[in-house]
């Protein structure tokens, strides 16, 4: 029977994507395994594997559509032994979703109208195998192989304990789950509840804000995945986290002496060092340390419980076209600085061309964000949760301070810290940039 090829979700929160690429056509043959597509999310474009073999018999979401739901049905394939054409009739019997706009033609915006909404189709949306619930309603990740594995078992994946990212359940799991007998039997289906729709952040509206300016005058750029995306989490985060600031100078002449040092001593190899070591490399090993020494501090906070974690995961964030992105240095406390320095560079490369994936820049524990390159003196950021601390790093500056009673030129650095007041107190978190504070004033004691 036909197999139905259906967008995946590639993240836990993702509810759509961009389909960017088509990498076979119809009549190609496929195998578990093989490239098939381009995947566009809010911050990354992700490769897609087939899940099954056989051949293409039709392509439902055209190359370039965008908002294609998690789920919805993007192409056929006809199992091997099956007749193509009658496998590109069938498709399970699910009809193609209605695209959206098209990536490669965007309509023009009028400079002097806001764009006209789009109608909402009269026909009742096709019925596509949806990802299954568990018993509390939460969504079970899951891969296509996976569910189809599990219908045809009779098993319920809501009782199979995934071992893929962030849980997901993979075929592996599910044969296991056959083999061992324990898993439950599948549940009668119910009709699910519409989904909320997603809250975008709000301000004037489109017409209130064009009437102040003469016609003509701007133009109107659509805003893209992840500018909105960017929107909705951080006014999220202003209306649900209760912001509490703290601010500190650090001399910054010992870290700067210790980094030269280590940089003249990194060995080569091609006839380039191993690594060069920059300041914001430090930070986030100053960081990474003091949670480890304030471990109260190094939690998330959720409605019922304090989530205390057992490692620092550094967010550091990287500037890109259109916003930014938030590469995670997972375990940073015990990485090496030449680890963390080699990890960083390789993420900012592939975060300005948006191949990171998800697992790389979802979750952490924390954030960095410095702007300091940028000549900026201090700031204050916004949490992004699940963190419960951000520290805004500032620029490196000679100013004159008082040692000993007497005035001295030296190297200074602020920095801020931003805190969930729910799990993060001011005296807490004062004890947080008290330990940074000696890491990068101490920085010798980075490398024991």
């Amino acid at each position: 029977m036909p197999i139905n090829i259906t967008m995946p979700a590639l993240s836990p929160t993702m509810e759509e994507g961009n389909l960017a690429k088509w990498l076979v056509k119809e009549g190609d043959q496929v195998k578990s395994g093989d490239v098939i597509a381009e995947i566009e999310t809010d911050k990354a474009t992700m490769e897609v594997e087939a899940v099954d073999e056989g051949t293409v018999a039709k392509i439902v979401v055209p190359a370039g559509t965008e908002g294609v739901k998690v789920n919805a049905l993007i192409a056929v394939l006809a199992a091997d032994g099956e007749d193509v054409a009658t496998a590109a009739k069938g498709g399970n019997g699910a009809a193609a979703p209605t695209p959206a706009a098209k990536a490669e033609k965007p309509a023009p915006a009028a400079p002097t109208a806001a764009p006209a909404p789009a109608t909402a189709p009269a026909a009742a949306q096709p019925a596509v195998s949806a990802a299954p619930a568990a018993a509390d309603g939460k969504r079970v990740f899951s891969s296509p192989l996976a569910r189809r594995l599990a219908k045809e078992a009779g098993i319920d994946l809501s009782a199979i304990a995934g071992s893929g990212p962030y849980g997901r359940v993979v075929k592996k799991d599910v044969e296991a789950a056959v083999a061992g007998g324990g898993a439950k039997p599948a549940a009668a289906p119910a009709e699910a509840a519409a989904p909320a729709p997603t809250a975008l952040a709000k301000g004037m509206s489109e017409d209130a804000v064009l009437k102040l300016f003469e016609p003509g005058s701007y133009e109107l750029v659509p805003h893209d995945g992840m500018r909105k995306t960017i929107a909705k989490r951080l006014q999220e985060s202003k209306q649900t986290i209760p912001h509490f600031y703290v601010s500190i100078d650090c001399e910054l002449d010992a870290l700067l002496a210790l980094r030269t040092q280590l940089n003249a001593a990194a060995p080569e190899k091609d006839g380039k060092p191993v690594y060069k070591l920059s300041v914001n490399d430090m930070v986030i090993k100053a960081l990474a340390l003091a949670l480890r020494d304030v471990p109260d501090a190094n939690v998330s906070w959720t409605d019922s419980n304090m989530v205390k974690h057992k490692h620092a995961d550094v967010g550091v964030a990287v500037s890109i076209p259109g916003g930014l992105i938030t590469p995670i240095i997972r375990q940073a406390e015990l990485k090496s600085l030449s680890a963390i320095s080699n990890e960083m560079k390789d993420f900012g490369k592939r975060a300005k061309e948006r191949k990171l994936k998800p697992e790389e820049y979802q979750g952490g524990t924390t954030a960095v964000s410095n702007m300091g390159m940028m000549g900026v003196k201090d700031f204050a950021a916004v949490v992004n949760p699940p963190h419960a601390t951000i520290l805004a790093v500032g620029a490196g500056q000679e100013r004159v301070i008082v040692k000993n009673k007497e005035m001295v030129i030296a190297n200074m650095m602020t920095v801020t810290l931003s805190t969930d007041h729910r799990c993060v107190d001011g005296a807490l978190g004062a004890e947080l940039l008290a330990a940074f504070k000696r890491y990068i004033e101490n920085p010798m004691g980075m490398l024991v």
